[in-house]
């Protein structure tokens, strides 16, 4: 009982640090930037191509959904399409209040686990769905690097594309090469069994993949697509606001700040997203109170994007509930 309760106050006290990370993150920001002069910027902007740059966004999260079906019928869960987009929903939404995109994630895979009854398939799934997206965004982000090094040669940046590179290799290798999934694994039994044996079943589910190779392939040329759309939708923001610069920038840096944003230290990567892009952006030239009016429009979108899947996830609620009564 002792144990219990202090699991529930370790987490209490991990959400109260995240909000607060959010928070001082913000405060900070708004006390070194004039918010008059970011107000002024938004309020002059283009709204036709801040409303292009909103399409580009919520087609992205659409081709995710797609993207995630595949993974899901490769499982040998096959549902319609219109079932996943609602878990998918559901995630995005409760990304908004949740550590990183992790809780988000949880939020859908529970609640597709609870109706199809095979969890293992379905966290699998989603940790395919990430790595094909991650690995798609480390994949712009180094080309980027390769054709823009002489616009942008700063050792900071060049470290972070390292980095998230770096992750990615081990992730991989971890997940596919059975030689170093085992000395892993013999790392972890011997600081805790309980890590090891997650990571067995994990690994058993996503290596049964390795042999797809035809829908691993068209899972990560789609993921190339959603990946270069982010950079895109903040490209078209920036020449709402005026900024005229080279898009090479975005193609660059936008992978970088959605990498970092991925931390679990803020809720939903506020506070840590702006800072992240007001610091990179400023590598390039881009004024602060600019860079912070870029990155509060790219929340915009998502917090429209979320909410609109919130909506979606409680009107269907009902629907859900007979469906897992159905599958029960």
């Amino acid at each position: 009982m002792l144990t219990k309760s202090l699991d529930i106050l370790k987490k209490i006290l991990s959400i109260l640090a995240r909000i607060s990370i959010s928070a001082l993150l913000l405060y900070f920001l708004f006390r070194q930037v004039d918010s008059r002069s970011i107000w002024d910027i938004i309020k002059g902007a283009d709204w036709g191509l801040l409303f292009l740059g909103f399409v580009i966004n919520a087609l992205s999260y659409l081709l995710g959904v797609y993207r995630w079906k595949m993974y899901l019928d490769g499982a040998g869960v096959r549902l319609p399409f219109k079932r996943v987009l609602i878990s998918f929903s559901g995630g995005l939404f409760f990304n908004l209040f949740l550590p990183s995109t992790i809780g988000g994630d949880v939020v859908k895979g529970i609640d597709l686990a609870m109706y199809t009854k095979k969890p293992k398939e379905i966290v699998a799934s989603m940790l395919l769905d990430r790595l094909s997206g991650y690995a798609a965004m480390v994949i712009i982000s180094v080309t980027a690097v390769l054709l823009g090094y002489h616009l942008i040669n700063d050792p900071i940046v060049l470290l972070v594309v390292g980095l998230v590179t770096f992750v990615l290799v081990c992730a991989f290798l971890t997940l596919f090469n059975n030689f170093i999934f085992d000395k892993v694994s013999r790392f972890l039994n011997k600081k805790g069994g309980r890590i090891a044996g997650a990571l067995q079943r994990l690994h058993q589910e996503v290596y049964l993949f390795r042999n797809r190779k035809r829908l691993l392939v068209k899972n990560f040329l789609l993921s190339l697509v959603i990946q270069a759309s982010a950079p895109l939708a903040f490209y078209v923001i920036a020449l709402s606001l005026g900024l005229k610069t080279n898009i090479i920038y975005f193609f660059i840096l936008i992978p970088v700040i959605a990498a970092i944003t991925m931390l679990p230290i803020s809720i939903g990567g506020l506070g840590l997203r702006d800072a992240s892009t007001i610091f990179f952006f400023a590598k390039v030239g881009i004024e602060n109170h600019v860079s912070f009016a870029i990155s509060l429009l790219g929340f915009f979108y998502i917090l429209v994007i979320s909410v609109m899947g919130g909506i979606l996830y409680v009107f269907t609620l009902h629907s859900r509930r007979l469906q897992y009564r159905q599958a029960s």
